[in-house]
């Protein structure tokens, strides 16, 4: 079968994303991507002029990838509270799929890649941010549920915890990828999560 651009094109970006994740963009180099990927290195610099543009468009991809699970957990017909205590459960689950197949906890690809590029290449550091404030969103909704149920002060400033929540997550997530430890995730962060939110303590599950 014929190889497309396409095909091509999302091969290098699927192989650097494993890459990095896996390790770091520091430690992946162009010929690592092209070997991963079966691809020539001219065909990477036909789509990529330099391996932060590769960077960069590994980031958009992922947000792609996680968008519709955000979707369904801020459903706006899910219990507000819920949706954070599902976030927490998909977070979890998540991490512990990828330790499973990589045998380390991965933490989050924009963290991993904004914490050790952001300050060296404006691009990635504005494709974080960017990234950083579409996930807020979710969370500013589910908030400002909150704050019309009565369970949230109407004082409550929604965009300042929102940014908090992103904050407590990507934290907890750097930390578990540092220790390697998924059981920090699976004991701290919907506790965590739900004190920020006034409800610690709140028990069971989300309906």
């Amino acid at each position: 079968m014929k190889t497309t651009q396409t095909d091509t094109k999302t091969k290098l970006i699927e192989a650097a994303m494993e890459l990095i994740w896996k390790g770091s963009y520091g430690s992946v180099s162009v010929d690592d991507i092209c070997r991963a990927a079966d691809v020539k290195k001219g065909s990477f610099y036909h789509f990529f002029p330099s391996k932060v543009d590769l960077a960069i468009a590994v980031m958009e991809e992922s947000y792609t990838l996680l968008q519709p699970e955000l979707d369904s957990i801020f459903s706006p017909g899910t219990e507000p509270l819920a949706r954070f205590e599902r976030l927490a459960d998909s977070i979890y689950e998540f991490q512990a799929q990828t330790a499973a197949k990589y045998h380390q906890v991965c933490g989050c690809p924009f963290t991993s890649l904004g914490s050790e590029m952001a300050g060296q290449e404006a691009g990635i550091r504005a494709k974080f941010a960017d990234i950083a404030h579409r996930r807020e969103r979710y969370y500013v909704n589910a908030l400002r549920d909150l704050v019309a149920m009565g369970q949230l002060p109407e004082t409550t400033d929604v965009q300042v915890k929102a940014q908090e929540i992103y904050a407590y997550i990507v934290g907890q997530l750097v930390i578990a990828r540092i220790e390697n430890d998924l059981e920090l995730l699976k004991r701290d962060l919907k506790p965590g999560l739900l004190k920020i939110l006034g409800a610690g303590n709140r028990t069971g599950k989300a309906a």
